[in-house]
């Protein structure tokens, strides 16, 4: 009997270390897979048509990734982000391993916006940029109303709100960005440095309003020029807001999804070294990589100029361009 129970304990050993082994392999694996990251662009203000493939080519240098970015495009196929209703290209998201995403009230038919909602449910990692904060409207649709604030709200963080005013758009620097207070450590402001942004801040908490869920805010803006200061309201909206942060999203899959959210996003801040290492280390951090974040952060020393059109509505973007496979 006694043999009998050392040799189940030895065996049990045994299973144990295989199965540590098992593990142990499979995480070696799953970090030396090639990752595919999928660039979703779909808002007409700040040129992410532009500043995505730039992000998506650094992305596939630094991480050796597989890169697709889907575009808004006309009915010949040309981009045009001025198109709500339509997003070509976003059946890439059913391999993809980590979803960017850039867009801006979109009306998107169900087929396509089932493409998006079902990435996000499967526990999968997300970034999210700027207005993504407002990504759906849908006006006329009374049962798909929860997609235009509650939806962005509990997966990204917080819904479209308000923000301190369109000054000097593209001229002059309008927001001051800092590190938040307990922040200095965290991998994604590696190489990070105090700067100047063009992007006007977004109110995203304080007052009546709070960033949801587990959200932790690691980078604060505070803005140098605002209405709402003009208006005699900055009881309601600071001029100190966030404008970073991480969280999570647990979706259907029960699987908990990192995310990494940014208001930043103006053309000319990514024309800036240090807005694209907040970026690429946020990219980094939600592939579960923040261990092969450099110290002075990922390497965005670009290939070729990035020179975007401004910031605006209308016909401001660069015409006559159709989608190309990222080289």
């Amino acid at each position: 009997m006694k043999l009998k129970y050392i040799a189940l304990l030895f065996l049990s050993i045994l299973t144990a270390c295989g199965e540590k082994g098992k593990e142990k392999k499979e995480t070696v694996l799953e970090e030396a897979k090639v990752p595919h990251i999928v660039f979703v662009t779909g808002e007409e203000e700040y040129r992410s048509e532009e500043s995505f493939p730039m992000l998506a080519k650094l992305a596939k240098r630094e991480l050796g990734a597989k890169v697709t970015v889907v575009y808004s495009v006309d009915s010949l196929g040309y981009i045009d982000p001025n198109r709500t209703d339509h997003i070509a290209g976003l059946e890439a998201l059913e391999t993809a391993d980590l979803m960017v995403v850039f867009m801006r009230f979109r009306n998107l038919p169900k087929n396509e916006r089932d493409y998006i909602t079902n990435y996000v449910e499967s526990g999968k990692p997300m970034v999210g940029f700027r207005t993504t904060s407002h990504a759906f409207k849908y006006d006329n649709d009374s049962t798909l109303v929860e997609y235009n604030n509650a939806w962005p709200a509990k997966v990204f963080g917080q819904q479209w709100i308000t923000h301190h005013g369109h000054f000097d758009d593209g001229k002059y620097p309008v927001t001051n960005i800092s590190i938040k207070k307990g922040q200095t450590e965290n991998p994604i402001l590696n190489g990070f440095s105090e700067f100047e942004a063009y992007s006007w801040l977004y109110h995203v908490d304080g007052g009546d309003w709070k960033l949801q869920g587990d959200s932790e805010p690691i980078l604060m803006g505070h803005s140098t020029k605002s209405q709402h200061e003009i208006n005699g309201k900055l009881d309601e909206f600071s001029l100190d807001n966030p404008v970073a942060w991480t969280k999570s999203y647990t979706g259907t899959s029960g699987k908990k999804a990192r995310v990494f959210f940014t208001t930043l996003g103006h053309p000319y801040d990514l024309k800036l070294p240090v807005t694209r290492k907040i970026a690429m280390n946020g990219i980094y951090w939600a592939l579960g990589k923040e261990n092969s974040i450099p110290e002075d952060g990922v390497n965005v020393t670009l290939d070729e100029p990035f020179l975007p059109n401004n910031s605006g509505f209308g016909q401001k973007f660069k015409k006559n361009r159709k989608p190309e496979p990222i080289q």
